[in-house]
């Protein structure tokens, strides 16, 4: 999970108000203390650490709950408003073709987001069109292409004009109607009134919808100083925090971004493209302190590639039928929506807080294998599971590396999960089926 560090560290102050028999002045000295020290562990401006804490002591102090409100929860609440604060405000975002133009210092990772955005949009069904505008890297151009290749988005450049301008502007004049516009532009060192006057020039030829700036989460609370001097030069309709999963960092470059008034509008949460997250302050805090996010669970099931597919196995549920395809189908749906311990921390209650690492590490490792086990079998045994016995498990486990009876346990799964499966009558009522089996625990090796 994204600042798993902050995130723990938080919670265990969460669990000591919970397991508090009365909220008394020692405890509250207690929970400001830790909070305090978690906050300056992620490396959040000292003042700005400071004075949130202080917040809460007052608050916890000052203000009563409302009537019939348990006192512990209150206080639960104050902590997580107060947190949710030094993050910004959340800024209205409509996925529809528009153009942007990315800018940012060298080696904080814009190709790469420049690819996650194109992912972004298509995967909301808007055409997407990358151009290659860093003029001063060939190597940015070929990894700009090479990207566009694998999200399947369009691409433009021309690698003999020296005006990055020109090539935004030739760009715009064979773009496809209906199409997003992501611009590239060349990096620096730092900031220089070099990179500055062709960014505005750029920026005069394109008029784009949206300017972001991409910053790398390890920048810390530099990272404040950059959205600024970048906001006064060219203005900025919002900030993407690359790296935010690995950066110990990430809670100063969060709060010292947010503090410049410049919107945080995406998060990476990893390396791979489709790990780009709207971020949304309220949403961010509540999976930071192991209270979930059901909502973007819920939209990574919307979004995943195979709905036809889906559809078919929820025709399968609905008629009492479901085979080990079926199942496999389920299983790739889950490696879409990224690793398992990502989907757990969305649910409520299941963050690190009270599922153990082992335990999700164990699941995904099983769901691995099951995979292996799947992709050994015949198509008639995917179709007619009940065919798989004797010769057919051990040639099944030889195939796959496994020992026979994690074939039977296989099985076993695939019998428990079509016999609870049997009469779902919805794709939404399979969404909540699988929730249940989560949450449950019958994933678990």
């Amino acid at each position: 999970m994204v600042l798993e560090s902050l995130g723990k560290s938080l919670r265990g102050v969460l669990q000591r108000i919970a397991r508090s028999n009365t909220v008394d002045e020692a405890l509250i000295a207690e929970v400001v203390r830790d909070i305090q020290r978690a906050l300056l562990q992620a490396d959040v401006n000292v003042q700005l650490a400071l004075d949130l804490t202080q917040r809460v002591k007052r608050r916890a102090h000052d203000e009563k709950p409302p009537a019939g409100a348990n006192v512990r929860d209150f206080l639960v609440r104050i902590i997580y408003e107060e947190i949710r604060g030094i993050l910004g405000k959340d800024r209205a975002f409509d996925v529809k073709p528009r153009k942007i133009l990315l800018a940012g210092l060298f080696g904080q990772g814009k190709t790469t987001t420049a690819g996650k955005l194109a992912r972004y949009f298509q995967k909301k069904g808007v055409r997407t069109l990358l151009v290659a505008a860093d003029i001063h890297r060939p190597a940015a151009i070929d990894q700009l292409e090479q990207i566009s290749a694998k999200v399947g988005a369009e691409f433009y450049t021309d690698r003999k004009e020296t005006k990055a301008e020109r090539i935004v502007q030739q760009a715009l004049a064979r773009a496809p109607p209906h199409v997003a516009i992501v611009v590239d532009s060349a990096g620096r060192a730092g900031i220089d009134p070099e990179l500055i006057a062709e960014l505005q020039r750029m920026r005069a030829a394109l008029e784009p919808d949206e300017t972001f700036l991409v910053l790398d989460a390890a920048m810390g609370q530099t990272a404040g100083r950059s959205a600024e001097a970048f906001q006064k030069a060219v203005g900025l309709t919002g900030v993407i925090l690359t790296k935010l999963d690995g950066s110990a960092k990430g809670g100063g470059a969060l709060s010292a971004v947010a503090a410049t008034g410049a919107p945080i509008l995406f998060i990476g949460t990893g390396e791979h493209l489709d790990e780009l997250e709207r971020f949304d302050p309220t949403r961010f805090v509540s999976r930071l302190l192991g209270m979930g996010d059901i909502q973007t669970l819920l939209e990574r099931f919307e979004e995943l590639s195979n709905k036809a597919e889906a559809e078919k196995v929820a025709e399968s549920l609905m008629a009492g039928r479901f085979s080990l395809r079926d199942m496999r189908t389920q299983l790739d749906s889950l490696g879409q929506m990224g690793p398992f311990s990502k989907i757990v921390s969305m649910f409520p209650g299941l963050g690190a807080a009270k599922v153990d690492e082992k335990q999700v590490e164990d699941s995904q490792a099983r769901l691995r294998r099951f995979r292996s086990m799947l992709d050994s079998m015949t198509a008639d045994e995917l179709d007619h599971p009940m065919v798989i016995k004797g010769d057919r498990i051990r040639r099944i486990a030889r195939g796959s590396g496994q020992k026979p009876q994690e074939v039977r346990q296989l099985l076993k799964f695939w019998e428990t999960t079509r016999k609870a499966a049997h009469g779902i009558a919805s794709n939404r009522k399979l969404r909540r089926q699988l929730e249940r089996q989560l949450a449950g625990g019958e994933l678990k090796a």
